[in-house]
């Protein structure tokens, strides 16, 4: 980015009135110009990969790819910096981001001129990370499930079946599913689906 120049910003969030309202609320900042509005995961990285934008500022939870999964894309294509918001912003998931490369971590409470402050931020070549979710971070609970467990789950994290779970792990499907149960039984849950979420959250797998 050239002096002078504005900082070029993507923006993706399934959320229309959000998206909507913080892109014109970006778009009243001199410096920044918001080139693209998207609403989900596949749509942003297509863009970005299109457009090149210095920012991607992207939601966590979107459909198909979420935000960290996005930035994990577009760190091997472009050199655009990714900024993560979140309405809930668990720990685990600002360890996924920071191993994906994210520049930036905040929630959504933040209103659009502390956004705005953050790309300028980023764009200029540093890290902003919301000093709670930092904070959260450091005295987050440590995993209870063994290696074994997160493979168990790692393998099962798109609806793959027990028995697919058990030819990649070499195991057999009634080991398979004792891990599964003993999973649900230590994170007090009753699905895998449901397990598979809190493993993510809290950066497990």
């Amino acid at each position: 980015m050239t002096d002078g120049a504005k900082i070029r910003v993507l923006i993706a969030d399934d959320e229309v009135m959000i998206r909507s309202a913080l892109a014109a609320l970006l778009r009243l900042e001199g410096d920044i110009d918001v080139i693209a509005e998207c609403s989900d995961g596949e749509h942003a990285v297509a863009e970005a990969e299109r457009l090149k934008p210095d920012i991607c500022l992207l939601d966590l939870e979107m459909p198909g790819l979420d935000g960290v999964e996005v930035a994990e894309r577009l760190r091997r294509t472009i050199s655009a910096r990714c900024v993560i918001v979140t309405r809930h912003a668990r720990p685990g998931v600002l360890r996924r981001a920071l191993t994906a490369g994210v520049a930036g971590f905040l929630p959504k409470s933040r209103d659009a001129g502390e956004v705005a402050a953050v790309i300028r931020q980023v764009a200029a070549g540093a890290r902003f990370i919301d000093p709670e979710i930092a904070a959260d971070a450091l005295s987050d609970e440590r995993c209870p499930l063994t290696n074994r467990e997160l493979d168990v789950l790692r393998l099962g994290s798109n609806g793959e079946t027990t028995a697919q779970i058990a030819r990649a792990l070499s195991l057999a499907p009634g080991t398979v599913r004792n891990h599964i149960s003993t999973v649900l039984s230590k994170l007090s849950v009753e699905t895998r689906q449901q397990a598979v979420l809190m493993a993510r959250e809290r950066g497990w797998i």
